[in-house]
Formats: structure tokens, sequence, C-alpha cells
């Protein structure tokens, strides 16, 4: 089974910077710049967790993956940080973003303003309706297509640098990312181009990548729940059979209600 992670980018101030602690001495300088930045990215420091030292924030990564808690950059450790993945902190169980941003409407509008070249037209506008379909399930949201103009969700397939503060990075690292909701960026989503995509289980699948990502951009953060839509690691499903887990059923009908 093929595991990525899954991204999202979210207009949130810059996370504190990293206390300066004592190497573990079995350690290289580029290790513990790689951990450093690692943790500082996806495991920020708050004022209640700025006290904590290197090991004990490894830990609590160790936590949120159920990996194995020892506070030493091991194997286990070592090869998650390295999975594929963007610039979404990542917090446990069913969160919202900080402030808990959410749209203070229940109709929201979409519009495709580019393509991928790996499937067809219909393909891609069945897939992003169906993803946004898991939210409007089991929520009073409801979505409409637009065609020109502005909409509250704009979709886009790019490479690399396109015109965010998050540059994509070619095949195989970020998937997509998507923005909270708000004004102007506020919502849209953006998928990299440079991944495979597919609707079925070869490389990338659309569907359950935009679900995800959809997610985000309706105000729901990472979840630490293994099967939950918003868990950070993308794992295949079949998308004709796919439900909403409980998870993100309770995170969604928290902000929008049932």
């Amino acid at each position: 089974m093929q595991y990525l992670l899954l991204c999202a980018a979210i207009l949130l101030p810059e996370s504190l910077a990293f206390p300066v602690h004592l190497k573990p001495e079995s350690w290289s300088n580029i290790d513990l710049e790689k951990v450093k930045a690692y943790l500082d990215k996806f495991f920020p420091l708050f004022p209640k967790t700025y006290h904590l030292t290197l090991e004990e924030r490894i830990k609590e990564m160790q936590k949120f993956y159920h990996l194995t808690v020892t506070g030493k950059l091991d194997t286990e450790t070592e090869e998650t940080m390295k999975l594929p993945r963007c610039g979404l902190p990542d917090i446990a169980e069913y969160q919202t973003f900080p402030g808990s941003p959410k749209w203070k409407k229940r109709h929201l509008t979409y519009r495709i303003a580019t393509y991928t070249s790996d499937l067809s037209r219909k393909k891609v506008d069945d897939a992003i309706k169906r993803a946004l379909m898991v939210w409007s399930d089991v929520t009073p949201l409801q979505f409409r297509r637009v065609y020109s103009g502005p909409a509250d969700i704009e979709i886009i397939f790019a490479r690399r640098g396109h015109g965010d503060a998050y540059p994509f990075d070619g095949r195989g690292g970020t998937l997509a990312h998507a923005f909270a909701p708000g004004e102007g960026i506020g919502g849209d989503t953006h998928f990299d181009d440079d991944e495979k995509w597919s609707e079925y289980n070869q490389e990338v699948n659309l569907f359950l990548v935009a679900a995800h990502e959809f997610g985000h951009a309706l105000g729901l953060a990472h979840s630490n729940v293994r099967g939950a839509l918003m868990y950070p690691i993308y794992s295949y499903q079949n998308p004709a059979t796919f439900r909403l887990p409980a998870d993100d059923r309770r995170g969604i009908q928290k902000l929008y209600g049932k």
C-alpha cells in the first residue's frame, strides 16, 4: 500500500523560534538541523510548550504518529520524517485551525480554474464534485460550481511556484495544499501537477486527496486518528465505497452542524 503525507498550507503566524539545547552526542549537525527544522514546522512551539527540550518534542511527534516513544532519532522516526508532506502543523484528534475559522454562509461556490492532463476534464470534474459531496452529505453546506468570476473555493493544478507563498516541489513531494476559510485566497485549493493523478489505486488518487484538502478549505486541521480522512498520511481507499469516518464527521459538524 502506498503511503504519502497529505498537505495543506494555511495563513498562520510563523512559529516561535526553536530553543537552544545541547544536542545529543550521537547526532551530527545535519541531523540536529533537520530535526529542529521539522519540529519547528510541523510541531511548532507555543507559549505553553516553549520549555520543552528537543527530546520531549520528539516524543510528542512520536506519540502523534503512534511510533515507539523514545525521544531519539531512531530509524522509525527518521523514516517518518522523510515522507513527502507540506507545511500544515499536526495536531491531535480532529481539530479546527487556530481561531476556528469557518465560512459564515452555507452556500459556497467553487471554480476549477486549471486542469491536469493526467485525467480527462470530465473525470476531474467528477472527482472534485464527489469530494465536495463528502462534506455536504453530513452538513448543511451546499456547493455550486461557477465557470467564471470569483469563487469561494478556487481550484488549480500547478507546478513549482504558482503565485502563493507555498511553491510545489516536484513529483513525489507535496501533493496539494489548501487555505483555511477566509477572504481572498481563503478556501483555495491547489494540486501539484507534477504528481501523477489517477481515479484508481495508481499513483495518487485525486478524489481522496481532494476530499482531504477540502476539509482544510472548510476549516479542519489534521487529526491523529488512524483511518480519519484528515489524518496526515495518505492511503488508498476505494472511492466507490468511501464513507466519511466518524472523527471527521464530528469535526465538520462541530463547525457547521448536522
